[in-house]
């Protein structure tokens, strides 16, 4: 991740990363605009007033984390001023993060996809060489945010916790066709989706999951996930071994 981060300056990578362009090229790759979220606004300055039925997400099409559950007035407010400090510099300098400084800097506004207050599961799908491996599955954002990583067959492969695994979504299958068909030509890309109703839904493309300094436990999964990597790359031969149980 870190070579990647450093070295690589795939003119592709902005675009995708960009969550104005991403939905252009998902429903040209996956055949549907419905795949992707619709944008009720894009811009470079939020609103004073709110324009939108609450709840709603606000955005930055440029950055990472960049992202606000607006559930009323007061949270549109602090929207506000947020999305202005957004706005104010490119994100990724400090982690040298290249492709983000290569986005242009906007805002957007989506429809809230969760239900109640609660945000939806996330779903990360992580494809080596246009075949997905594995499936990280955040829980409790916004709350008590945790993860744990599954296999394709929806076998656990991270380390074990106090928390029951979570069931496979319905629509585990369509995410993973649909990763790899949005991965093709990438030595890796995480894509990322919600299951709304047994209906997969995308939510982006990531080159830089956690910037590379998440801690992935146990150390084999982390020794795996690299060999898949550069197994991906031109002019590597080496057999990728199975991960032991």
């Amino acid at each position: 991740m870190q070579h990647r981060k450093l070295h690589d300056r795939d003119p592709r990578l902005p675009a995708l990363a960009d969550k104005v362009h991403v939905k252009e090229f998902v429903a040209e790759r996956l055949g549907s605009e419905k795949w992707a979220t619709p944008t009720l606004w894009r811009g470079q300055s939020l609103p004073d007033e709110p324009a939108w039925d609450f709840p709603y997400v606000v955005k930055s099409r440029h950055g990472c984390g960049h992202t606000l559950v607006v559930r009323e007035l007061a949270d549109h407010v602090a929207a506000v001023r947020q999305s202005r400090r957004w706005m104010q510099r490119s994100y990724g300098a400090w982690l040298d993060e290249w492709l983000y400084g290569e986005i242009e800097r906007g805002l957007l506004v989506e429809p809230f996809i969760g239900k109640d207050r609660s945000l939806p599961i996330d779903y990360k799908v992580f494809v080596f060489g246009g075949k997905a491996r594995f499936v990280q599955v955040h829980l409790g954002r916004g709350e008590e945010h945790r993860w744990t990583v599954f296999d394709t067959a929806w076998r656990r492969v991270s380390a074990p916790t106090d928390d029951p695994d979570p069931p496979m979504p319905k629509s585990l299958n369509a995410m993973l066709r649909a990763a790899e068909r949005l991965a093709e030509g990438f030595c890796f890309v995480r894509a990322d989706f919600y299951d709304l109703d047994g209906q997969a839904r995308f939510g982006e493309l990531t080159f830089y999951p956690g910037s590379g300094l998440e801690r992935v436990d146990p150390p084999r999964l982390d020794l795996l996930m690299g060999l898949l990597w550069s197994a991906a790359l031109p002019g590597w031969l080496e057999p990728v071994p199975q991960l032991a149980a």
